[in-house]
C-alpha cells in the first residue's frame, strides 16, 4: 500500500473533514502494508535511450504534504506551496516575473487560464488573481480546498475535502452551482483532482462512484462503479477513487483503491472492460494504452480497447510512486527521493533518469513541448528536458 504516502494519511469520518477532535492516523499502520516499514527498491542500472537534464530549477515554497503541481503554458509556469506565495516564472529560463503574497496557508494549487491564477485554502477559500498577481476575489467553500482547480468556460471549478465541487464565475467568484456526494463512514483523505472535458466534470469519489456532471449546470449525467465496497469492517470496505480521471473521445477511465481499474463509454457511463488492479495514484492514457500506478508501485500497461495486459514494470517497490505521464516518447512517473523515471512505451523498461532535489515528488510529472516539468515536496521547481 505505498502508495498512499502520495496523500496526506489520515482517515476521515464523513462530514467530519477538518475537525480538530478526530483522530490523525497513518493508513499504512491500518492495513498492514509491508511498504510502511519496506525499504524502498534500490535503483537498477540501465543503459539510458534519453538523456534527461535540468533545465532550470526555482524555488517556491514546501508543499507540507499537499500535492501541489505547477500550471505550465508555453510561455509561463505559475506554482506555489503551502505558505501562500504565488510565483509567476518564466518557462524558458525560470527567473521569477513576479510573487505574490496570498495571505493564507495554501491545501491547493495552480489552476490557470482566462488570464486568472487560483488557489485553495486550508479554511475553504477559493481565491483567484489577475496576470499581473492582483487579488480579484476571494470566496468561501465549505471545506478546506483539495486537488488543484480548474478554469474552463469562464467558470472556476474546484473541490472540498467532504465531497462538494463548486463551481464559481471566474470573473467575480459567484456561486454558479454546487454537487455534494454523502462520505462513507471511513474514507482516505485524499487530493484527487477532476476532469473536465466534452463539455463535462468527470470525478471520482469516496465509495468507489465515479460521476460524470454537465460542466454549465452541475446537473448530474451518469454514475458508474469503479469499485463496490466489501468486507465486515469499515476499514475492508474502503474503496476510494483517489486520482483524476482521464478520458479521450469516447471513454474515460479511472482506478480505486481496494477496487478495479474501469473505463466507461463517455456519454452513457456504460461500463467497457474493467480490471482488478488497487491504485491511489491514479491514470494516463494515450492512443493505445491506459497505465496505472498500482499500491505496489508497480507501472502497469493495458490496451485501451480492451483492458488487457500489455507490459508491467515492478521493481520500483516501496518507492512511492506518483500518477504516470505520458512525455513524448516516454512514461514518466516521479518518486519519493525526488527522482524522475522514463519509462519505454514500448515494454516499460528504464530508458531515462533524473535526480532532484531528494524530497517526494507528489504531484504527476508536467508534460511540456520540450520535455517535463516537476514540483517537489521541498518547494523545488524542476524544468527538465529530454535529449536523445
Amino acid at each position: 500500500m505505498s502508495a498512499l504516502s502520495r496523500i496526506t494519511p489520515l482517515l476521515l469520518a464523513a462530514g467530519l473533514t477538518g475537525c480538530a477532535s478526530l483522530p490523525s492516523v497513518n493508513p499504512m499502520n491500518w492495513f498492514g502494508s509491508s511498504a510502511a516499514t519496506e525499504k524502498p527498491a534500490v535503483l537498477v542500472e540501465f543503459k539510458p535511450r534519453v538523456s534527461v537534464k535540468t533545465g532550470w530549477q526555482a524555488k517556491v515554497g514546501t508543499a507540507q504534504g499537499y500535492a501541489f503541481a505547477p500550471a505550465v503554458n508555453a510561455n509561463t509556469v505559475f506554482a506555489t506551496g503551502q505558505d501562500g506565495q504565488l510565483h509567476k516564472l518564466d518557462a524558458t529560463t525560470g527567473a521569477t516575473v513576479w510573487q505574490s503574497n496570498t495571505g493564507s496557508k495554501l491545501s491547493a494549487g495552480v489552476g490557470a487560464g482566462d488570464d486568472i491564477e487560483v488557489v485553495g485554502t486550508l479554511k475553504g477559500q477559493l481565491l483567484a488573481f489577475d496576470a499581473s498577481g492582483k487579488a480579484l476575489w476571494k470566496t468561501q467553500l465549505s471545506s478546506e480546498v483539495l486537488g488543484v482547480p480548474q478554469v474552463a468556460s469562464g467558470l472556476v471549478v474546484a473541490r472540498t475535502a467532504d465531497g462538494h465541487i463548486y463551481a464559481l464565475d471566474a470573473k467575480n467568484g459567484t456561486r454558479k452551482w454546487m454537487y455534494e456526494r454523502t462520505l462513507p463512514a471511513l474514507s482516505l483523505r485524499s487530493q484527487a483532482g477532476f476532469l473536465i472535458t466534452k463539455g463535462g466534470v468527470f470525478a471520482g469519489f469516496a465509495g468507489g462512484k465515479l460521476v460524470a456532471l454537465a460542466l454549465d449546470s452541475g446537473t448530474l449525467g451518469w454514475e458508474a462503479n469503479v469499485a463496490v465496497p466489501k468486507g465486515a469492517s469499515e476499514i475492508e470496505r474502503i474503496a476510494d477513487i483517489t486520482s483524476t480521471p482521464v478520458a479521450d473521445d469516447t471513454q474515460v477511465c479511472a482506478a480505486a483503491y481496494q477496487g478495479r481499474v474501469a473505463c466507461f463509454e463517455l456519454r452513457s457511463g456504460n461500463l467497457l472492460w474493467s480490471r482488478d488492479i488497487s491504485s491511489t495514484a491514479g491514470l494516463a492514457m494515450d492512443d493505445n494504452n491506459v497505465y496505472v500506478t498500482d499500491t505496489k508501485d508497480a507501472v502497469i500497461a493495458l490496451e485501451k480497447t480492451s483492458g488487457r495486459s500489455v507490459w508491467k514494470q515492478d521493481t520500483l517497490r516501496a518507492r512511492h510512486l506518483t500518477t504516470p505521464t505520458r512525455v513524448g516518447s516516454y512514461l514518466a512517473v516521479g518518486d519519493l527521493q525526488g527522482y524522475v523515471h522514463l519509462l519505454a512505451l514500448d515494454d516499460g523498461s528504464f530508458a531515462g533518469r533524473a535526480a532532484t532535489d531528494g524530497s517526494p515528488i507528489i504531484s504527476a510529472p508536467q508534460a511540456r513541448s520540450s520535455g517535463l516539468m516537476v514540483q517537489t515536496a521541498n518547494g523545488g521547481v524542476y524544468a527538465l528536458t529530454l535529449q536523445p
